[in-house]
């Protein structure tokens, strides 16, 4: 495996003063309800990049010491073999601490079992409703967990939730904690981008929908639009001779389904197939061949790249207000908008245009050295070209 993304994850990794105090006030928050009968949770937010990872990693590596009956869960099947990877190379933790969070429910519930610790990265990728094709029977995953566990420690972050059968926002989270002895901690500061802090605000008033204008000073970083998704294949090829990890992506628009074959992400002289299904030990930015294929949310989501271009595909287009636009019927994806009884249609609607402005903002908080993009949408393209040009 790559050294990057195990020191990204590592409990060795140096933490900021404000990172060790947060990682401090768990920790105690944790020994406090241990003697307690009540279900405690702590949650941890954070936009991309700011360190939620690094900060469970450690609080896991030291209690799961101490605290015999603890579990570490993570709803995305790469991110959960980077931890086991870790596993393997650290004195006294086993894989088979860390488990999907459907494992975990079903394995607790048939044994009758509680368990001391429960920590759970990227909770926004959890269930909020039950789905049958993948043996979770329940109607909220986190619900489900927090009752399993004296304590629960939950990293969430709502601007990467990414499918209605998983859809949080912060108010629901809440809503859903209410009840029980809890904490929140918000972690503001970037560390994977490269970027300054005036490029990143850019970025936010991109995604959010806001209109923009000329993009400030980058930075030490490295952000170009091509016209051509060729030609920044091409120079994605380059740097990763040059540095490693760096990986094409898109957003959805381009149709693909599960039925083995590859498919290919078509766009001008471009024409290369999805990401396949991974079913080595090794995450699928770290595999070579992987060069030569598309990446999407489902495999690079919570992964560093040194360079990431990114296809910004048909349902995002440019408006009148010169603001980012989106066309949910344009999406390919439909795994992303499954009914929900729950919620109305203005919710349904509502909903559609967040999850995927939040896979682009999941695809453009990826590369730590530079990002390259591409847009579909011949206004945007041009928009984007004459607006970051530095």
């Amino acid at each position: 495996m790559d050294s990057h993304t195990l020191n990204a994850f590592s409990a060795n990794i140096d933490l900021t003063k404000h990172q060790a105090d947060v990682l401090n006030k768990i920790t105690q928050f944790v020994y406090q309800y241990q003697q307690s009968d009540e279900h405690a949770v702590f949650v941890l937010m954070g936009d991309a990049g700011t360190g939620k990872s690094v900060i469970l990693n450690q609080l896991f590596t030291k209690l799961a010491q101490e605290l015999p009956a603890s579990y570490f869960l993570v709803n995305h099947p790469e991110l959960l073999k980077v931890y086991r990877e870790l596993a393997g190379q650290t004195p006294g933790m086993l894989k088979k601490y860390y488990q999907r969070p459907t494992s975990f429910i079903n394995q607790m519930h048939k044994q009758g079992q509680q368990v001391d610790l429960t920590v759970i990265d990227e909770a926004h990728l959890l269930l909020s409703k039950a789905d049958h094709y993948n043996n979770y029977y329940g109607d909220n995953q986190l619900e489900d967990i927090i009752q399993l566990s004296r304590v629960t420690v939950v990293v969430f972050d709502p601007t990467q939730v990414l499918k209605t059968k998983s859809y949080w926002d912060e108010q629901r989270l809440l809503s859903l904690i209410d009840s029980y002895p809890h904490d929140v901690v918000h972690l503001t500061e970037q560390f994977r981008m490269q970027a300054s802090s005036e490029m990143m605000a850019w970025l936010d008033n991109l995604i959010s929908g806001k209109p923009i204008d000329k993009m400030p000073e980058p930075g030490n970083y490295d952000l170009r639009v091509f016209s051509d998704a060729q030609e920044m294949y091409q120079m994605i090829i380059q740097q990763n001779q040059r540095v490693g990890l760096s990986r094409m992506t898109a957003t959805s628009g381009y149709p693909s389904t599960l039925d083995g074959g590859k498919h290919l992400v078509n766009e001008g002289n471009f024409h290369l197939p999805w990401d396949q299904y991974n079913f080595s030990a090794t995450p699928w930015a770290e595999q070579p061949q992987t060069i030569n294929e598309v990446g999407s949310i489902y495999t690079v989501q919570g992964f560093d790249l040194n360079y990431i271009g990114i296809i910004i595909g048909p349902p995002f287009y440019l408006t009148d207000q010169n603001s980012l636009g989106v066309d949910p019927s344009k999406a390919t994806d439909l795994e992303v908008f499954k009914r929900r009884p729950d919620m109305s249609t203005e919710e349904i609607n509502e909903s559609k245009q967040l999850l995927m402005r939040n896979a682009l903002n999941v695809l453009l908080r990826r590369g730590i050295k530079g990002m390259y993009l591409h847009a579909h949408d011949e206004r945007l393209e041009s928009f984007l070209e004459k607006v970051t040009m530095i």
